[in-house]
């Protein structure tokens, strides 16, 4: 097992069952405890998880979003996967809306490669697209990001989207489910992803297994308005055969 493969076990661990101890964790992973006793330093400095003597606690409260640097480690393969999938079914020459979040990040990093026009809605995003000159098109939105995540959101990032129209919307999600639809536990975050799917031609929502059945705080848009849903094949069958049964399209790499 690998260090990040280690840290994405112990992060997963410790957010689903609130705390974990040292021993808990070594038994868990197959590490000594010096290792873990390391990794959990690591993890805190990395505001991941709270260092408590003897093990660590979760730092998120009860319908809280986990923090950028968590989800950043947790299904990368999967995401990966998805990203690639994304990226075929998007056409030379569109101009793609990304959204925000760690999957839509991976597909910043194929669409850098690819002659499209992208509008990120994240710094991150923005860097990457930014940073390695290739044939894409990078047009940077304004607004005010979110702390640790990056997230466009404001008046300014609304402006921006609404003054054009897009091909493709590529979305990222909280929580997603055919009872529930797209959801979001921020409010801003919500109203950005409003606006991105009324700005597009098409809405690709990008998201891994874990998000699927989940309901987050705020609510975004009903199944119905998703014209394709792009996950891994963990994802859960009921919940694509009713996405499938609402007329959107799935695809599971």
């Amino acid at each position: 097992m690998s260090t990040r493969q280690r840290h994405a076990l112990i992060a997963q661990a410790v957010r689903d069952a609130g705390s974990a101890t040292v021993l808990e964790l070594a038994a868990l992973t197959g590490a000594s405890e010096m290792t873990i006793r390391r990794d959990l330093d690591a993890l805190a400095a990395q505001g991941v998880l709270e260092r408590f003597r003897g093990g660590a606690s979760t730092l998120l409260l009860r319908g809280e979003e986990p923090p950028f640097a968590l989800r950043a480690r947790e299904a990368v393969e999967a995401k990966r996967r998805i990203a690639a999938a994304v990226c075929a079914l998007i056409a030379d020459g569109e101009s793609v809306l990304l959204d925000s979040g760690t999957t839509c990040l991976e597909v910043a990093r194929l669409l850098r490669e690819r002659p499209v026009t992208v509008m990120p809605l994240s710094l991150p995003a923005v860097h990457v697209l930014g940073d390695a000159p290739g044939p894409a098109t990078l047009l940077v939105p304004g607004g005010q990001p979110r702390a640790t995540e990056g997230a466009l959101t404001g008046p300014l990032a609304l402006a921006s989207i609404s003054a054009l129209r897009f091909d493709t919307a590529v979305l990222g999600c909280c929580g997603l489910s055919a009872a529930d639809g797209l959801t979001a536990y921020d409010l801003d975050d919500a109203t950005v992803k409003k606006a991105a799917i009324a700005a597009a031609r098409r809405t690709v929502v990008a998201t891994d297994s874990g998000k699927l059945g989940r309901t987050a705080f705020a609510r975004v848009a009903p199944a119905t308005s998703l014209h394709a849903l792009v996950t891994d094949t963990d994802a859960p069958a009921e919940e694509l055969a009713a996405f499938e049964a609402a007329g959107t399209a799935v695809t599971s790499v």
